[in-house]
């Protein structure tokens, strides 16, 4: 199984987030530019994990985003659930497959994709980003400006 590239881009952008300095935000166009993926789909990103709570967004002077959840208590399992638009291994009914009556495969990857899920429960944001200083190296986070709540 291959996440989809917007799974592959929020768990980025969440990792990205949880190594920025306590009390900075990001913005689009720095973290468009430091994964070289076009601010359109960064923005979809943003939005979408703005609904689900997990970022803060603001807009105007002073805006941009933070990550709005402590990383302890976001697990990867919940992470790509919440991006990817399903966690079926194979569609069995678009278009409808002949073997479906009869098949085993189905039920074998079905156990697979539960056993990825239930491996991924195991580890938070935090797990994945628990080298805050080498990240910030290469995420080039120390020499890049941030936008400042305003005081």
């Amino acid at each position: 199984m291959q996440l989809t590239l917007y799974t592959d881009y929020g768990l980025r952008l969440l990792v990205y987030l949880a190594a920025l300095p306590a009390g900075e935000r990001a913005n689009i166009d720095t973290v468009s530019e430091t994964f070289n993926v076009s601010r359109n789909h960064i923005n979809k990103v943003v939005h979408h994990m703005g609904r689900l709570g997990w970022i803060n967004t603001r807009r105007g002077k002073g805006g941009g985003f933070s990550l709005d959840i402590d990383p302890t208590e976001l697990n990867l399992a919940d992470i790509v659930t919440a991006l990817e638009p399903s966690m079926l291994a194979v569609d069995c009914y678009e278009p409808q497959c002949v073997l479906l009556p009869t098949c085993k495969l189905k039920g074998v990857l079905a156990s697979a994709m539960n056993a990825f899920v239930e491996e991924l429960r195991q580890y938070s944001l935090a797990d994945v980003s628990n080298s805050p200083a080498e990240l910030v190296r290469v995420l080039g986070l120390e020499e890049q400006a941030f936008v400042s709540p305003p005081n």
